[in-house]
Parts: structure tokens; C-alpha cells; sequence
């Protein structure tokens, strides 16, 4: 599986001698049914901690992946955007279908009249009107790229842009001005009718002297690993680094079960950690805790923040808010597993990773 999902993926190849040609950024169109838009911006002020805005335009035959509770119409008519910060929120995740009250045209996307997404590279500006979150954000993307997928002929890809987003955010009528380092993500796909995909995590922390760890860990309905990834990125020198050898993600503590809106059982993570050993030495671990502020909206999972202990060979970084992606749509027989035998596991892969004092 591993060897037939890297013959098909380029990614792997793109981050080791990345160069951004012509980004794709559109629509539905043709047969790209499935469209993918995201900001992500962790480390900020409390309360916030982090602010998101995720589309998924069209909903893809992947359970993972698919807000089934969301279609009212037909799946590739519904448009979901989740929009949220740490506080407490309801209104976090809205529904729409396309053609009736969604617009879309080269470089704007108006979503009812809540969000709206406007420009071309490198300058974005993302709006949101609503009376428990707003904001008007102006993006500037870099040339500091990071590959997640990239399938041959042209079936699927999803890129991240570091980049710098200046604005307001208003929440409950508490109003604060950011400037800070953020990504910015597109995907599409076509329709598939079916893709094996059952768990997903993704964490961003924005690190010191403006440098941004992506952390990204895919598996399929029997558990098995078809990518886990570390992308090191630096706003200074320029340089994308991709990890993908040797990458472990471990979740050790979880919260009680929940159910979604669309009937999935699962557990989210409460203590998490990575770990990664490259032949050269170098060495990054990440011990993690959940702040517990996760929000249900992306796609079949939830969106939350933890704080965080780094070490990257002999550097430590403590923070407060990094951002967190989970989705766990496996059966209880791998999800119960894990964290029935989680005590077993942490001795048979130990913790103490080389770099740890």
C-alpha cells in the first residue's frame, strides 16, 4: 500500500526539491468537483489561541472527509465552511449550497453574505460577518511552499503557502488587531468513488525567529500508515524542509467518546506527542496537551488548540497555542486499541527520544 501510494503520490519528490510553477486556485470546474480553501493562524493572544477559516466546496466520497449531516441538497452542491477561535462557540460551522447561495468567479468566492474570499497571488483578503466571529484579514502568500499531495495526472492535489496576515478579529463584539504568520491552503480533487482514508491529524505551530512546523499524520481503515510528516519551514532563509522517515505520532491520553452529527464515534486527543530521529541527527519531539476547545466543522472531525513542549536537536521552545486538526472515522476496534494499550505501547516505543536530556 505504502509503495503504490508513493508511486502515485509526487509530493515526496516536489518537497525535496520544492519549486512553486503556476499554483492551481479555481472552482468546481471541469472535473475537479471537490475544492479545498484554508487559513490557518495559531499563536495568538488568548483568548483566541488560534483562528481558522476552512471551506470544502463540493463533499468528497471519503467518510473522513465528508460532512454528511451538512447536505441538503446533493454532495457536490454543499459548501461547508468551519470558521472558529478557542472561546466557546455554536456558530462555528455553516452550510451552503452552490447554487443558490454560494458566487463564484476567477478570484472571488462570496459565500452567502458571511464569508467571502477576494485576490490572486500573493494577495488574498478573507472576510467574515456574523455576530459571534468576524474578521477582514488581508493575506500576503511567500514562495516558501510545502507539497501534502500531489497525484499524477493531475487527480488530486493540496499545497500550503506559509504567510503573513494583518487585520481584525472580532469576537463577541471584542475587537483585536493580529499581525501574524499564518498558512494558507488550497486542495481539488476529482470525484472519486471511493478513497480509503479513515484518520487524519494535523497540527501547526508557528516557532521563534519565524520559522512554522507542520505536523500531518494520515491512516487507513485498518490502521495503516500512509503518511506521517513533519514540514519544517523558515520565513528568513527561505527554506522548506519535508521529514517523512521515522515520524511517530502517539496520542496517550484521550477525552471520553464522542458521537458527531453524523453518527461517528470517537476519541479525541487530550496528551499527544511526535517524534522524529533523521539519519543525520537531527531530532525534533513534540509533547502536546489539548486545551480542550475542540469544535466539530471540518469535514467529519473537529478543529481545537493545545499547548506544547518543543525540542529540535538542542533547541526548546514552550507555547500555548498550537493548532490541531483530528478526524478518527477507524472502527473502536483500532480506536480502543490505542488507548487500551497505550501504557504497553509507551514502553515498547519508548518516549525518550535521542535529543531529550
Amino acid at each position: 500500500m505504502q509503495l503504490f501510494h508513493d508511486l502515485l503520490d509526487q509530493s515526496k519528490q516536489l518537497n525535496q526539491a520544492p519549486f512553486q510553477a503556476q499554483l492551481a486556485y479555481h472552482a468546481q470546474k471541469g472535473r475537479y468537483k471537490t475544492i479545498h480553501q484554508g487559513l490557518i493562524i495559531p499563536n495568538l493572544p488568548a483568548p483566541l489561541h488560534y483562528l481558522n477559516f476552512l471551506s470544502i466546496i463540493g463533499q468528497p466520497n471519503a467518510p473522513m472527509l465528508r460532512n454528511e449531516s451538512a447536505i441538503h441538497s446533493t454532495a457536490l452542491d454543499t459548501a461547508t465552511i468551519i470558521a472558529s477561535v478557542s472561546p466557546h462557540m455554536v456558530g462555528q460551522l455553516n452550510s451552503y449550497s452552490i447554487k443558490q447561495e454560494c458566487h463564484f468567479k476567477k478570484e472571488y468566492f462570496q459565500f452567502a453574505d458571511r464569508e467571502m474570499i477576494s485576490g490572486n497571488f500573493p494577495h488574498f483578503r478573507i472576510q467574515r460577518k456574523d455576530k459571534e466571529l468576524s474578521f477582514d484579514l488581508s493575506i500576503t502568500t511567500s514562495n516558501i511552499i510545502s507539497y501534502f499531495t500531489k497525484l499524477r495526472m493531475g487527480l488530486a492535489d493540496h499545497w500550503s503557502l506559509l504567510c503573513q496576515c494583518e487585520g481584525e478579529i472580532i469576537y463577541k463584539e471584542q475587537k483585536m488587531a493580529i499581525r501574524q504568520m499564518g498558512c494558507f491552503e488550497y486542495a481539488r480533487s476529482i470525484n472519486f468513488s471511493y478513497l480509503p482514508l479513515a484518520f487524519f491529524t494535523y497540527q501547526v505551530i508557528n516557532l521563534k525567529n519565524n520559522r512554522q512546523l507542520l505536523l500531518a499524520q494520515v491512516r487507513d481503515s485498518f490502521n495503516g500508515i500512509l503518511q506521517s510528516r513533519l514540514y519544517l519551514r523558515d520565513g528568513k532563509t527561505g527554506i522548506a524542509q519535508m521529514f517523512d522517515e521515522n515520524v511517530r505520532f502517539k496520542v496517550h491520553r484521550v477525552y471520553p467518546k464522542v458521537k458527531t452529527p453524523n453518527g461517528q464515534i470517537m476519541y479525541l486527543p487530550r496528551e499527544f506527542e511526535w517524534g522524529y530521529e533523521g539519519k543525520d541527527g537531527t531530532c525534533i519531539s513534540v509533547q502536546a496537551q489539548s486545551r480542550g476547545d475542540f469544535k466539530f466543522g471540518l469535514a467529519a472531525g473537529y478543529v481545537g488548540s493545545f499547548k506544547y513542549q518543543l525540542k529540535m536537536n538542542h533547541h526548546e521552545e514552550i507555547g500555548e497555542s498550537g493548532y490541531c486538526e483530528y478526524i478518527d472515522c477507524r472502527s473502536l476496534t483500532w480506536q480502543e486499541k490505542n488507548k487500551q494499550e497505550k501504557m504497553r505501547d509507551e514502553f515498547a516505543n519508548s518516549v525518550p527520544f535521542a535529543c531529550k536530556k
